[in-house]
């Protein structure tokens, strides 16, 4: 395989894209016991995803080498991963012993967690990036997810699930950058954070995307 873009070069490497990055790796993989893996980064000789695909959607923030099949929680390989690789993005691979999630779009995201916050819905963690925000949810098996979706009359087209096998990018350490943040960061002393229902999550989204004067959509999912 080519070069992987992030190298570490002597004894420095910058807070920002170093060693925030791998204290957000450890506090998942250890401190929350979430299996994480780098992602494939950014090239270093044309503008654009490291990975084969010049037309990639997600550049850097996706597996390729090692696949998502290889997230762990063990500190060693996570110190060897970001070591060797200081920027490379942390993606957690959800499901399983770890969180969940639904996604909607960004432009979406600041409105839906404004009316769900007004309707009294305890949220959990939330990630935003540029183009999406994800709201954390307890891990979630694909049949129960079925029966959920089965439920409801209709459900936004752009809402997307995380589930068994599926990734999520996760802020680094600290204040994050314009790539992904934490909008609602997990508490900071705790190691377990709390983590809402998937069917509470959904049902909540898709009442509030109805809920306009007229029967008209409320949120422009």
């Amino acid at each position: 395989m080519r070069e992987i873009p992030g190298r570490r070069r002597g004894n420095r490497f910058r807070r920002g894209g170093g060693t925030a990055r791998l204290d957000a790796a450890l506090a998942c993989a250890t401190g929350r016991q979430w299996p994480v893996l780098p992602g494939v980064g950014l090239s270093t000789v044309r503008s654009g995803c490291a990975c084969p695909d010049p037309e990639c959607v997600v550049p850097g923030a996706h597996p390729f080498d090692p696949g998502l099949l290889a997230a762990t929680t063990d500190e060693r390989m996570v110190r060897w991963w970001w070591t060797g690789r200081p920027t490379a993005p942390v993606l957690l691979a959800t499901g399983g012993r770890a969180p969940c999630a639904v996604s909607l779009p960004a432009v979406s995201g600041a409105q839906a967690l404004a009316v769900l916050d007004a309707r009294g819905l305890r949220l959990g963690p939330v990630i935003a990036t540029p183009t999406r925000w994800a709201l954390l949810v307890r891990p979630y098996t694909l049949e129960r997810l079925g029966e959920l979706l089965h439920a409801q009359e209709w459900v936004p087209g752009s809402l997307r699930f995380h589930g068994e096998g599926g990734y999520l990018v996760v802020p680094p350490a600290g204040k994050g950058d314009a790539q992904v943040r934490w909008e609602r960061p997990p508490a900071a002393r705790s190691a377990t954070p709390w983590l809402p229902d998937v069917g509470t999550v959904l049902d909540a989204l898709v009442a509030a995307s109805t809920s306009a004067p007229g029967g008209g959509s409320r949120l422009a999912y």
